[in-house]
Parts: structure tokens; sequence; C-alpha cells
């Protein structure tokens, strides 16, 4: 994988592995030339380091580039671009199948430019892993996962065919089938090789594992010691077809651990302290990695579990690194004893591999938590930062139904008992505020976490024992995120515990957590709304964001899977555990949640008895060969995909529409109007499609007209691959407020000058009518969660030139510009509230015109008002995707010319 041309350092050697040769880039040739201190830089940035030294060709990676990382200042603000060449891209179906889709239609443009439809393929190894698209439409009963996945393929036969296609049409990418697992725990449990290796002329050559994945939470792999970090769609692709990422040599937090969890504290616990502390912190842009004596009481699932969340707590990455912990468990999780050998020697070689007399690194700043002082915790209503200690959660329940409920105050006993009567298949019952409607054991977080899964059905078990049931109006479910949970639960005979309180298996996917929680009971829903009920979702997930997990839902927690189990007994949010009863055993007598929870103790014990070493060979035995339905669809033939125009999930995107072989002028953006005027804290999944598809939405109106009964809408994230559908579901979340037409929630806009209310989609056709370029006008963390490419793409396709903001999300910000969508930041403290912007005025951004230049300051006029905004272009390689009007076609034209000169 190297494209090094020069080796200023002369780092490449060679060791003895075993009876191998083994060629790899020795850091402390650096320590030997005298520069830096190579030995006390974070072990992410010696990662970084190694990279920069394999690919050194004078151009995109100069001796300049690897003296300034190798001599790098902790406290210096990022201002050293570098071009960092990952080893491999991940992707899941939601983001992969669009990516996918692009690689078809750049492929089609290439053709027609000349080129050859071969010479476009991933140049790095590529695995996309479904997982994705299952959603839980049955749920407690033994058929559920069976049915599930009938419903699965019924849905997404047509994306499935294409990824059949593209994966014997495409070089270097590889498809893992539906029901396998979630891409995560994927990825560590089997893909993750830690350390590549790949032959060059003949020679083996060693090298660190790196990628960058579609997924925000692709950051779990940093627990095993692997670099990677989540990126949009575009830059992925852009990464598989061999272009260098530019980034900014980051700052790097240390985190130090120190201690061990105390009795009845869990990893999820653990977690949602340190996205807390670090939200607080503020660690946007920067890697954080953990050390000190801590760790060596954390099990690489625990430190997952941390990294897994690192878009929650806003950093680039969680990184731990490569120690004696990380060996046990690669040997354990079934790679082979080589491999483990390779790993091992090679860490150890380079000054890769943690030991406890190692120099403790240098950071740019430090925090520091005892393991010990971890309490029970939840986190919610609506975002993974806002830790509720467990013994606070029912006052903190008050809190939030009032404040739901428009009260302000706390809610009194009248508002937290108010509901309705409601008749299911499960009986008669009253369902009340803060009554849990949806407990769903998902999401890669924990599901990777053997410890907490196991405490999930200990509970289960006890609760059983003593008599215990779930309420009859909570939707329970269970999602592991690979076959091997299941594999460990029969072993040691919980999976019939869970099944007997209702969390049987719904599917091996990303379920709940993304949105794809299915229905709840038609009578619930109903009363919800006709009551306007605030009913409740706990979850083992990641994400809490408002209008994600259900649209009958408006309060979400994440919790801990056995916490999970606790609340689905209790069904409710409003109980205090320590001195409120989850229910009453046969003899009547109360039984409260410390009466069932399991000892660390109970948790060890079962865990040696569950797993076993073969339980991971032989799941992923033949992890790419799928089930009878995936071997049975017919793979489309062709390199050059066949597009159905009647089709309502595949559909040649417009990107690379009229595209020519030179850029035009940059010109400054004028007579613009504001589209939406948001507030702080805005995520993708306010941006970005997702979710379930309303009947009354401009998507479901497409999707009527084109045959398309409401049952088979399916997800936004489903049809990804239909660019007609996911722009019109840009911006119509229905929790997305535009201030622009105030009251209002949902994708409503007013269109301008008329001052007409109408659908975001609607007014953005009508202004494209009239050639009106369209800005956003936001807050601060614009753009935060999930790397969804379609917050970007959809943008763009809207006609938005331009995002104010007051501050960015890395990897939105990020897609942005690969849109060719200018993110721009208000400057000198100044907010859109500062400077009196109503977003009814016209604006013209000047300074564009005649060239850009990293982070220029550039010039607004709105109306009467005149201000300075900073262009966040951050680097040379930016600025070019930026005049190519995004990284795809500057991909395409360099290609182009490259083969017109060759």
């Amino acid at each position: 994988m190297s494209t090094s041309k020069n080796d200023s350092f002369q780092s490449r050697a060679t060791i003895q592995v075993g009876d191998r040769q083994v060629a790899l880039y020795r850091l402390d040739a650096l320590t030997k030339a005298g520069v830096g201190d190579v030995a006390t830089l974070p072990y992410s940035l010696r990662i970084l380091l190694e990279n920069l030294l394999r690919h050194e060709d004078g151009n995109t990676v100069t001796k300049a580039d690897i003296e300034a990382l190798a001599s790098w200042d902790p406290s210096a603000t990022p201002s050293e671009e570098v071009a960092y060449r990952p080893a491999r891209v991940l992707l899941q179906d939601f983001t992969g199948v669009p990516a996918v889709v692009d690689l078809a239609a750049m492929r089609e443009a290439f053709v027609e430019m000349g080129g050859d439809a071969a010479d476009i393929n991933p140049l790095r190894r590529s695995d996309l892993v479904i997982d994705h698209s299952v959603q839980v439409d049955t749920y407690g009963t033994a058929g559920a996962f069976r049915k599930n996945v009938e419903i699965e393929y019924q849905r997404n036969r047509e994306r499935y065919l294409f990824l059949r296609w593209g994966q014997q049409a495409f070089e270097n990418l590889s498809v893992v089938p539906p029901g396998t697992g979630i891409v995560h725990q994927v990825n560590l449990e089997y893909l993750a090789p830690v350390v590549f290796s790949s032959d060059e002329g003949g020679v083996t050559v060693a090298y660190p594992d790196t990628l960058v994945g579609t997924d925000s939470h692709t950051t779990m792999i940093n627990g095993i010691g692997v670099m990677g970090w989540g990126v949009g769609g575009i830059e992925a692709e852009a990464a598989q077809l061999g272009q260098p990422i530019p980034l900014l040599i980051p700052q790097v937090v240390g985190f130090k651990l120190t201690g061990r969890l105390p009795e009845g504290a869990t990893a999820t616990d653990l977690v949602l302290t340190v996205v807390e502390m670090l939200r607080r912190k503020g660690v946007v842009g920067k890697f954080v990695e953990f050390y000190g004596d801590g760790l060596d009481h954390l099990s690489l699932p625990d430190r997952a579990t941390i990294a897994n969340m690192a878009p929650e707590y806003g950093a680039t990455m969680g990184f731990f690194p490569v120690d004696d912990e990380t060996l046990a468990y690669l040997r354990f999780s079934g790679r082979a004893p080589e491999q483990v050998e390779l790993v091992e020697r090679y860490c150890k070689e380079q000054g890769l591999f943690r030991t406890a007399d190692a120099p403790e690194p240098r950071f740019t700043d430090t925090l520091a938590l005892d393991l010990a002082t971890v309490v029970p915790s939840i986190a919610g209503p609506k975002r993974p930062q806002d830790r509720i200690a467990l013994s606070q959660s029912k006052p903190a329940w008050h809190k939030t139904l009032g404040a739901l409920s428009g009260k302000g105050a706390p809610a009194d006993e009248a508002l937290r008992s108010a509901g309705a009567e409601v008749t299911t298949d499960k009986g008669s019952f009253k369902l009340a505020n803060g009554h849990v409607v949806i407990a769903a054991i998902t999401s890669c977080t924990n599901t990777s976490n053997p410890n907490v899964m196991l405490a999930a059905g200990l509970l289960a078990r006890k609760a059983r024992a003593k008599g215990l049931n779930t309420k009859p109006w909570v939707k329970t479910s269970l999602a592991p995120g690979s076959q091997v949970v299941t594999e460990y639960y029969k072993e040691v005979d919980l999976l019939a515990d869970l099944e007997a309180l209702g969390f049987h298996l719904v599917g091996y996917g990303c379920t709940t957590c993304i949105g794809n929680s299915g229905p709840v009971h038609e009578a619930i829903a109903k009363a919800v709304k006709d009551n306007d009920m605030v009913v409740t979702s706990v979850l083992s997930g990641n994400r809490n964001f408002e209008g994600r997990i259900s649209p009958v839902v408006r309060a979400n927690y994440l919790a801990s899977p056995p916490l999970v189990v606790a609340y689905a007994l209790a069904g409710t949010l409003d109980i205090d555990f320590e001195s409120q009863p989850l229910g009453q055993d046969g003899d009547g007598k109360d039984v409260f949640l410390r009466d069932i929870w399991p000892s660390p103790q109970e948790v060890t014990e079962c865990l040696r008895q569950a797993i076993k070493s073969e339980m991971y060979t032989e799941r992923y035995g033949q992890v790419f060969d799928g089930d009878d339905d995936w071997r049975a669809l017919a793979v489309p033939a062709g390199d050059i995909y066949a597009w159905d125009d009647s089709s309502t999930y595949i559909r040649k995107p417009s990107f690379f529409d009229d595209i020519k072989p030179e850029v035009d002028p940059l010109t400054d953006i004028k007579g613009a109007r504001v589209m939406a005027m948001l507030g702080d804290s805005v995520t993708t999944d306010h941006i970005s499609p997702a979710g379930s598809i309303a009947v009354d939405s401009p998507a479901g109106k497409y999707l009527v007209s084109k045959g398309v009964e409401p049952k088979d809408f399916n997800s936004y994230g489903s049809r990804r691959g239909n660019h007609e559908v996911m722009m019109r579901g840009t911006f119509a979340n229905i929790r997305l407020r535009n201030l622009l037409a105030p009251g209002t929630e949902g994708g409503i806009t007013r269109h301008l000058p008329d001052g007409a209310q109408m659908t975001i989609y609607d007014a953005a056709m009508k202004y494209a009518a009239d050639k009106v370029p369209l800005v956003v006008l936001a807050g601060t963390e614009y753009g935060t969660g999930s790397s969804r490419d379609w917050a970007a793409k959809g943008t763009y396709l809207l006609g938005v030139k331009a995002v104010i903001a007051g501050s960015f999300e890395r990897i939105h910000r990020s897609n942005l510009i690969g849109m060719g969508v200018l993110p721009l930041e208000f400057a000198g403290g100044q907010t859109r509230e500062s400077l009196g912007l109503t977003g009814e005025e016209v604006y013209d951004i000047e300074g564009i015109a005649g060239g850009l230049s990293p982070r220029q300051s550039l010039t607004v006029r709105a109306g009467d008002k005149t201000f300075q905004v900073t262009c966040r272009l951050d680097t040379p390689q930016e600025v070019e995707y930026y005049v190519h009007g995004g990284i795809l076609r500057y991909v395409l034209r360099t290609k182009a010319q490259a083969k017109k000169a060759g």
C-alpha cells in the first residue's frame, strides 16, 4: 500500500517475524536523525507519523511534513496540514449504497469523458456491511427474527441486487450480507487486522491498520488500537479512489483513567460519564487518547464502548493504544496466531505498544477520572451528553415532563398521571405520561460488550424467578451486534430468560438507535396523539436525538442493557429505583432493582462459562457467503450499471450532469435568500432525511406518484440511493424548528419576498425556478451527530450555496465542502442575534471571486447590515475541492486529465 518514492530519513528496514522477513518504516529513524521526541508523542500521532514516512513522495507528503509532525507542539493551534492515506474504508449500507451509486455514476461519466470503466475502482480495501436495513416490525415472539428478515428482503431487494452488482463489478469491494451484525462490531471482531501487511514487489511490508468509515461510530475500532474515524460518504469515496485526506495536525487531549469500576456500575455508565466530561471540556476536532493505570482494569469491549461514542463527546477519535489486553482479545476472537504475532512484534518494534514503564505521552491538555467514582446513569431526553445519575432520574423526569408540556416548572402529580385507557392484544391498561413504550437492547455501543449483555440476561433471569414481567405497553426488542451474542446467550440459557420478558431476537443490525424501531401498537400511537402525551423510550444505544427513535416518542434515554430490562419491568421513567419496587413476587413481597441486579462476581462467572473462542471462528468462517436469501439474488451483469428509470430505490444521481473538463471561475454569491434560520446544536438528523417517510411529506407524495403504497415506503435510510426522495426529505425532520417560520415544526419555511408558508422543498424549487441562490443561517455546533452525507448532498441539491453558522461539527463541515457548499463562520464573536439578522434580508457574499485561501475573511451584506465571516475551507486541499464543485468532481477531472496526459 506504500506510494513512497522518497525516504529522507532512511526509515525503511527489515525485521524478522517468526519465519518471515517483514519490511517496515521505523519511527526511531527520526529520533536518530534528531527530529522531534517521537518516544513521547501520543500513540495516535505516532501512527499518523508512520503513515507520512511510508507515503513520502516529495509532493503530497514532503520531508517538511514529516518534520512538522515529529516536532509536534502540544500547545500549538493546528495550522500544519498533512496528507493522510488510510489503509482501508469501512461502509455500512445506508451510507454505502449512495457511495456505490456515486462510483457507478462516476464510472459512467468517466467513460463519457473518454476513460475506461475499469479505471474507476476503489484503490483501498473497502468493506461494506449491510446492517442498517432491518426494522423491528415484528417483536416479542419466537419468529420475530425470521419475519423481520423476510420483510427486510422484500423492502430492500433492489438495493441488495445493486450491492451484489457492485461487489462483482468493482475491485477491492467486499460486502458482508444482511443478518451478520452491526458494522462496527463486525469490524472489531473480524475485519480489523490491527497491523496491515501487503506485498510490494515480492516484499511483505507491515504498517498500522488505519481506516475511515461512512458511519460516525467508526471510532469504535479505536478501542483495539486502530486509528480511524467517521467521514461523510463523499470523503470516503475520495479515499477509496486514492485521494489523500487533508488533515490539520491535531491537538491531542489526554484522558487519564485510574482505579476500577465499583460494584453496580457498568461500562455504559462509564461512557456516559466520559461523554459528559469531554463535552464540557470541548474536544471538537481533537484526538482524545486514554492513558493511566485504569486501562489495566478495562476489558477490550469496555474500551470499545468508550471509543464508540467519540462522536457524542465531539472528538475525532477516542484512542486506546495496543497492549497485552489487545493481544488477548485478538487471540480470543479467533485471529490467526501469525497475525497476532505480527501485531505484537510490529507494535513493540515501533514503540506503539503500551506498557506500564513507557514514558507518559505529552498532551495538549488533560483531564482525569477515577473509575471508582462512576455511578449508574442514564442520558436524555434528547442528547447523549446530558447524563443523569440514576438516583436523580425521577426528579429529572419531572422537570423534563414539565418542560415538554410547556409548564416550565416540574410536572405535578396530575400531569404525571395524566393519560388514557388503551386496549391492545396484551389487554387493557392506562397509558400515562412517562410510560416507556420502547425498551430496546440495541446498537454497537453495548452489544459488543459481553459484560453488559450478560448482565442484562442475568437480570432477566432473576426477574423471571421473582415472577416479574414486562409491562404490556412496552415494545421490547433484542438486536445484537453480532451472531456471537446469541451464541453465548444460548450457551448459558439466558436467551430463554430474556424471551420470557419479551426480549426476543429481532435481527442482527442497527435498529432502534437509528430510527428503525418500527411501529408501536397503533392503539398506543393513537392515544399518544389524541391526548398529547409524552411517552418515552429507553435504549442501550448511542443516539437519542429529537425525532430519531420514533415519531410517537418525545423523550428518549440511553441506558445500559440491564437498565433497559429494568425499565421494561417498571414501564415508566417516573420511578425511583431505590425506594420504589419494580413489582411483587409470588408471595406479594416487593421486589426492588437491587434484589435482581447481578453482582460483578456473577457476571464474571457467567462470562467464563458463556464465551468460547470458537464461537468467533465459526460465526465468521463464511462471513461473506450470506444466507439462502442472499445467495438466491440474481446478480446483474456488466461493468456499467443498467439504471432503471422506474426504480424508486436506485437512480442515477445528478452530481455529474454536464460536467466540463475545465472548472468555471469562482464568483461571489449575489442576491441569495435564507431558506432556513436555525438555532444551536442542529444535528445532521435535523438536516438529513432519516427515519420513516410521512405520507403527506414531499417525499411521500413523490413515492405515491410513482405508485408506491405507504406500507412500502420503507425508511429514508433505505432510499439513500434515490436523490429524488432524499432531496425532498432534507430539512424535513419533524422536530426541526425553522425560526423563519415561527411556531412551526418540521420542514417548513416562508418563501420570500411574498412570505408564503410552504415546505422547504417546495420553496427551494420555487427559488431554483427563479434562479435565486440560497443560504442557511445557524447557531453553534451546526451539524453534530452522524456522518450523514445526505445532510450535505440534500443541502446542495436544494440550491444552498453557503451555510453561515456560529460553529461547525467536523464531519458535516467536511461534507459540505465535499459537495461544493461553502461553510462560513461568524467572526469576532458575532452571532445572528447580535447582528439583528431576521432572515428576510437579501444576502451578498463577497470576496470569493478571484480565488480563495484557507480561512479567508469574506464580507457579507445582508440588507442594511455588513459583517465579516471566516471561510471554513481550512486547508489548500479543501479550497481545491470547493473550486471544482466538490470532491467527486475534483477526482473525476483529475483522473480524466491524467488519462489524457498518459
